[in-house]
């Protein structure tokens, strides 16, 4: 067992959109990711899925609604609810989810990062 630095493991990477695997927590995943830009609107039809701002600002948009994350805030975007991460300025992300979950969801992408390419860091 050992501490994780979230600084340092946002150092390692440069590429968006593209989480990294930083810890396990039962059946889920801890991934960081760093935000320029948008993600495609996706779902998650099977799982919820937790953004929490480190740095930076994220705009979580959905159909209805935008919900606007500063550092230190996080929002669950519930299992079903179609949804696009935006970060105009940038933003670095820790993200929890259970380990089969694409980061776009059931639609596939030139931003998905198949489960088997995401890297621990």
């Amino acid at each position: 067992m050992s501490k994780v630095n979230l600084a340092a493991k946002f150092k390692k990477f440069d590429d968006l959109w593209s989480p990294k695997l930083v810890g396990e927590l039962n059946e889920n995943y801890i991934k960081v990711a760093k935000g320029l830009g948008e993600l495609e609107w996706h779902t998650h039809d099977n799982e919820d899925e937790f953004f929490l701002v480190v740095s930076g600002h994220l705009d979580i948009h959905l159909r209805n609604q935008v919900v606007s994350l500063d550092p230190g805030e996080f929002f669950v975007v519930p299992k079903g609810v179609e949804h696009r991460p935006v970060a105009i300025e940038g933003a670095e992300i820790l993200l929890i989810e259970p380990r089969e979950t694409l980061h776009t969801g059931s639609r596939k992408t030139e931003q998905t990062v198949a489960i088997e390419d995401q890297a621990w860091i």
